[in-house]
């Protein structure tokens, strides 16, 4: 039986590791020096921002952000995140971390 339970969680790992990474970031520095525990940016972009950024940063009823990074620090982009900014609203997503990650995301695109 734990032979077979092993065999099982072990065929499982390894799916899930096929299918899975690429996305999440490890560490991800915040431009001052931070850095932040495993997030997936672009899953929590998807979940919060994407309806009204676009899912490829394309913009809709909020701006375009395929090139946010050549514009703003991580840390402007976390302050409009944490702030708001015109027609966003301050603090779309809450979480610390997920904060700080996706900001250093958008900084990248530049």
């Amino acid at each position: 039986m734990k032979k077979w339970m092993m065999a099982i969680g072990l065929g499982a790992m390894l799916t899930l590791g096929a299918c899975g990474g690429g996305d999440e970031e490890e560490t991800t520095s915040n431009g001052d020096g931070a850095t932040t525990a495993s997030v997936d940016a672009e899953a929590v972009y998807a979940q919060n921002c994407a309806a009204c950024h676009g899912a490829n940063l394309e913009g809709m009823s909020g701006p375009k952000l395929s090139d946010v990074g050549a514009r703003l620090s991580a840390s402007d982009i976390e302050e409009i995140i944490r702030n708001g900014k015109g027609a966003m609203p301050a603090n779309v997503i809450e979480d610390d971390e997920e904060i700080t990650a996706v900001a250093a995301w958008l900084a990248e695109k530049k």
